[in-house]
């Protein structure tokens, strides 16, 4: 196999979650990492001091869509947004969703989760998921009454990511894998346990239709730590 960044993968058929690893060597090493995502997460007692988990520091800023690695992403110009873990700084890079959730937590599928890329200064990858119920009516769609702007036409936004998390912001911590290829790691992941609504009109303008299937299957938990932190540290 060779290396090769632009080799073409899916979600189903030859080129599926089982067979990425077959399609080059890039992919084939990453899956070699042990610990893969996503995972099961069950509901369990607080085992993390609030204090020492992340903390974030969100601002309103310029984003754009892109359509590439089968789903639409939102990309940052600028480094503002940024989550504080144990005083090392991990700007937000970029937020994409995946159909259904690819996490499960207590057994539960849900409609749609939201990745929040970040990265700090040596390259290490922290992404925090929230998942969403796909509503018609009192979802959140745009926050335009505190001046959001979504062009839609040129690709442009202005927006607080705060505005899509939720309000309670416990959540389970490991370490896992990326979701797709080359599904390396070690990523530190933060799952958020308080499920939000999202009205469908938000897909539309991006997709056209809703989008097909884009979750990797579960995968094996194996020996790994896994933290909750029951309280909002902001």
């Amino acid at each position: 196999m060779k290396k090769n960044m632009d080799v073409e993968w899916g979600y189903s058929g030859e080129r599926g979650p089982e067979h990425w690893a077959e399609l080059c060597d890039w992919f084939a090493q990453g899956a070699a990492f042990e610990l893969q995502s996503p995972i099961s997460l069950t509901t369990c007692k607080e085992v993390g001091n609030p204090k020492e988990t992340i903390a974030f520091h969100y601002e309103k800023q310029r984003f754009t869509d892109k359509e590439f690695k089968n789903t639409i992403h939102l990309v940052p110009y600028d480094q503002l947004s940024y989550v504080e873990l144990k005083g090392q700084k991990y700007f937000l890079t970029d937020i994409h969703f995946h159909m259904p959730s690819e996490h499960l937590i207590n057994g539960s599928q849900e409609d749609i989760e939201f990745h929040f890329v970040h990265m700090n200064a040596q390259k290490e990858n922290l992404v925090v998921a929230v998942m969403y119920q796909l509503t018609t009516d009192e979802g959140w769609l745009y926050d335009r009454d505190n001046g959001d702007v979504w062009d839609l036409d040129k690709h442009e936004h202005w927006t607080n990511p705060m505005v899509l998390l939720p309000k309670e912001k416990s959540h389970y911590h490991y370490i896992g894998s990326l979701t797709t290829p080359p599904t390396s790691g070690p990523i530190k992941w933060f799952v958020m346990d308080h499920i939000q609504h999202l009205n469908k009109d938000f897909l539309i303008p991006f997709k056209g239709q809703y989008a097909q299937p884009n979750n990797r299957p579960l995968q094996p938990l194996k020996d790994r730590n896994i933290q909750y932190y029951a309280e909002d540290n902001q």
